[in-house]
C-alpha cells in the first residue's frame, strides 16, 4: 500500500512540476535522455526488489517448515519416551508398581520438558529467520526508492539546464 501511495504522490508531484515548466524544457534531448535513463534504472531496481522479495518469502517459508518438522519430531520423541516408560511400569511386579509408575511419570515429565525446550528453540530460530528476511525486503524497497529519487533528481536537474 505504501508503494501505491508513494507512486501516486510522485506522479502527482511530477505532473505538477511538469505543468509549471515550459514546453521547451520538457522536450529537450537532455530531459528526454535523463527520463529514459531514470526509467531504466527504476525498472532494474524494481526487478531486483521483486527477486529479493521472492527470496525472502522462500526463506520465511523454509524456516516455518523446518520449525514445524522439528516440533513434530520433538512431540513424537516425547510420546515414544512416555510410552516406553509407561510400558515398563506396566510390566513391573505388583510390589514395585508404585515405584515404577513414579519413575514412568518422571520420565514422561522429562520427555515433555525436553520437547518443550526443542520447540522453543525451533520457534526462536524460525522467528529470527523471518525477521532477517523481512529486513531484506525492507532494504530492497529502500534501494528501489533511492534509485527512483535519484532518477527524478537527475530529470529535474536536466530540466533546469
Amino acid at each position: 500500500m505504501k508503494k501505491i501511495t508513494a507512486a501516486l504522490i510522485v506522479g502527482l508531484l511530477a505532473t505538477s512540476a511538469f505543468a509549471q515548466t515550459t514546453a521547451d524544457s520538457t522536450t529537450s534531448p537532455a530531459v528526454v535522455k535523463a527520463q529514459v535513463k531514470a526509467d531504466e534504472a527504476k525498472a532494474k531496481a524494481e526487478q531486483k526488489e521483486i527477486k529479493a522479495d521472492a527470496k525472502a518469502d522462500t526463506k520465511m517459508d523454509k524456516a516455518v517448515d523446518k520449525a514445524d518438522k522439528t516440533i513434530d519430531k520433538a512431540d513424537a520423541k516425547a510420546a515414544k519416551k512416555t510410552a516406553k516408560a509407561r510400558h515398563k511400569a506396566a510390566k513391573a511386579d505388583a510390589e514395585d508398581s508404585t515405584k515404577a509408575e513414579a519413575k514412568a511419570d518422571k520420565a514422561a515429565a522429562d520427555a515433555q520438558a525436553d520437547a518443550g525446550k526443542t520447540k522453543v528453540n525451533a520457534v526462536v530460530k524460525a522467528d529470527k529467520s523471518i525477521v532477517d528476511a523481512a529486513g531484506a525486503k525492507v532494504k530492497a524497497d529502500a534501494k528501489t526508492n533511492a534509485v527512483d529519487a535519484k532518477g527524478q533528481a537527475d530529470v529535474k536537474a536536466a530540466t533546469t539546464k
